[in-house]
């Protein structure tokens, strides 16, 4: 799914102008953004919560010629999704059976 389909999404099911639903998206993502780059992390229930995360530096290899190449600490946005949201995406669309290969056991079920 495309921003513009989203857009025509939310358009047809509120009622509201394609152009009002892109500008509060692009909103919306300009918001997400900077507070990401200020540091703050975002909470949205039901959804999940993006995070900026550090990375510590650390040495590489070039794969091709296997010379070290260091490379900077730096910083991460990462994105942890919510229980409800998982929950959500194993029911699938119509929220029915989840898929076959989910039902197994929990690793750590006691057998």
């Amino acid at each position: 799914m495309t921003k513009a389909d989203l857009v025509r999404e939310i358009s047809e099911k509120t009622g509201l102008a394609k152009k009002d639903i892109g500008e509060a998206v692009d909103q919306f993502v300009a918001n997400i953004k900077k507070a990401l780059a200020e540091g703050h992390h975002i909470e949205i229930r039901g959804f999940g919560t993006f995070k900026v995360k550090a990375r510590k530096s650390r040495t590489a290899r070039n794969p091709r010629t296997g010379d070290p190449v260091p490379l900077p600490s730096r910083r991460v946005p990462v994105f942890k999704v919510s229980k409800e949201l998982k929950e959500s995406v194993a029911r699938g669309p119509e929220g029915g059976e989840r898929a076959a290969h989910s039902e197994r056991a929990p690793a750590n079920a006691s057998e």
